[in-house]
């Protein structure tokens, strides 16, 4: 198991200061959600995290700061689903999965039957042995998203970065899914990082959330202490409700602005 560390991490894009100060500690083995409005520089810090963005501050993962590692390096210690991934003309969904097994792959190889076992597993856990043979220009967004969680637990990282993981999928896929990702976490050992939109979600399955409004941590702590009616109102100009579930801990409903009755005709 992988513990992360996030030390003041900052991050500029176009001279406008989208990430600043970020202290972050994630636990190996735990899950940790960052939430927040649009624009509050979620996805910004989990690319931060991967490698993906120049940022100030430290990185580290078990205390090795990650800067200079090299690509195949960061990726068998840290494996990423993007919130809005790139899909090769003509690729099949079996060598779509298998390119999470390029850190192992030996320079000017090929992949080997383990390779092969790996990937033929992922596809099996996330339904999807049926599309092993289209090209992932077919597939439907939900499905093309499950196949991008396939290709990523494929490089059986032990830190795994979800940027907007259920954003193409259906009720169902959706819970499947993280589900799915808690099942491994508890399995492998696997530390989670997730930016998500849906806070019933992300309070259901995290361990911690991070509340993020522009780019400053306003909140942190488990759900029942980030999910108020107040930090909501506050920070997303929402009125909700917050009913506590024994199972599913707070859950947050919209409430709509009482209705003025009509005036009676006199």
């Amino acid at each position: 198991m992988t513990s992360v560390q996030v030390a003041q991490v900052g991050v500029s894009l176009l001279g406008v200061r989208v990430v600043a100060d970020v202290d972050l500690k994630v636990g190996a083995g735990a899950w940790v959600s960052l939430v927040g409005p649009n624009g509050a520089g979620k996805t910004t810090l989990l690319r931060a995290i991967a490698g993906g963005v120049a940022h100030d501050g430290r990185v580290a993962f078990d205390g090795a700061t990650s800067t200079g590692w090299s690509e195949r390096q960061r990726a068998r210690t840290v494996a990423v689903v993007p919130q809005l991934p790139k899909r090769p003309a003509g690729m099949r969904v079996i060598d779509y999965v298998l390119l999470g097994r390029s850190p192992y792959v030996p320079y000017l190889g090929m992949e080997g039957r383990g390779d092969l076992a790996v990937a033929q597993a992922q596809l099996e856990r996330l339904e999807l042995v049926s599309f092993a043979d289209r090209p992932v220009t077919t597939l439907s967004g939900g499905e093309f998203q499950r196949a991008v969680l396939a290709r990523a637990l494929a490089q059986q990282a032990p830190v795994l970065l979800l940027d907007e993981p259920t954003s193409s999928l259906d009720l169902g896929h959706a819970q499947q899914v993280l589900e799915l990702v808690d099942e491994l976490r508890r399995e492998r050992g696997l530390t989670v990082v997730s930016a998500m939109h849906d806070l019933n979600l992300a309070g259901q399955f995290s361990d911690e959330l991070l509340l993020l409004v522009g780019g400053r941590v306003v909140a942190r702590g488990p759900a029942v202490e980030v999910l108020t009616a107040k930090l909501i109102a506050t920070h997303y100009g929402a009125n909700v409700t917050v009913i506590h579930d024994e199972v599913a801990g707070p859950v947050l409903v919209p409430r709509r602005p009482a209705r003025r009755q009509p005036v009676a005709a006199s």
